[in-house]
């Protein structure tokens, strides 16, 4: 009978202990999620002058870029580029040179500064703009200073100096656009315009105004003023500051 016992022990399963049942641990959170909320409390805190230009672009990147340590790419980016302002006025193309930045990151960037230029804008418009020069050079600023190419802008004003318009007549190349009297003064005829203010970027970075600069300006003075249409100034906006010809004594 033993032997029968033995026999069956020796054919059936061998005792496994059941497994046991694993409680779940909760997920670490990555580093930087500390990082974020602690960023976050200072911007609440001290406001946007409590941060450099890098951890305030590490606050716009924290949207776009949900599940990643944002902090290398935003002082990448400031790297490249050399300011917040210059990373949102960059080129979509070379943002998505900067490891981390794809197309749609590159989009979400431009965007965000689109929402920059328009709300400069609507401190200017409809105002006296010569009384609010600074807001005006901010707003040249943002839209103009980090184009890739030269742009020749124009502010058409009212009999009070209030913005009625603001065109980019023509966009040319790194270091020339061509620019026609006849068509400027053309359009502030169309749009019932009493005075003009001429703005064009400077690509290089240096708003010192070039000879043709100069030239070209008179020509467009002489030309208004025919038909009762002042020429208030004519700003050049660079990377490195703004020249004002009028401030200069050049017209």
């Amino acid at each position: 009978m033993g032997k029968v016992e033995d026999g069956r022990a020796f054919f059936s399963e061998a005792w496994v202990e059941p497994p046991q049942k694993k409680t779940a641990t909760p997920a670490e959170k990555p580093h930087y999620h500390g990082h974020r909320d602690r960023l976050r409390e200072r911007f609440v805190a001290g406001g946007p002058d409590a941060l450099p230009d890098y951890e305030l672009l590490e606050l716009l990147l924290f949207r776009l870029i949900p599940r990643v340590d944002t902090k290398p790419i935003a002082k990448a980016l400031i790297a490249r580029f050399g300011s917040l302002a210059e990373v949102l006025g960059a080129p979509t193309s070379l943002l998505e040179e900067v490891k981390g930045i794809g197309p749609v990151v590159a989009t979400d960037l431009k965007v965000i500064a689109a929402t920059a230029q328009r709300m400069a804008r609507g401190e200017v418009r409809g105002r006296e703009v010569l009384s609010n020069w600074t807001q005006l050079l901010d707003y040249c600023r943002s839209a103009m200073a980090f184009e890739s190419r030269e742009q020749f802008r124009i502010l058409f004003l009212d009999k009070k100096n209030g913005l009625i318009a603001d065109e980019v007549q023509q966009t040319g190349t790194v270091d020339h656009t061509p620019v026609y009297p006849r068509e400027v003064v053309k359009r502030a005829l169309e749009l019932s315009a009493s005075a003009i203010i001429l703005v064009h970027n400077h690509p290089s970075g240096d708003p010192t105004p070039s000879r043709a600069d100069i030239e070209m300006t008179k020509q467009i003075i002489d030309t208004a003023k025919q038909l009762g249409i002042a020429v208030h100034d004519h700003i050049i906006i660079g990377r490195k500051g703004n020249a004002s010809m009028k401030g200069l004594l050049l017209i």
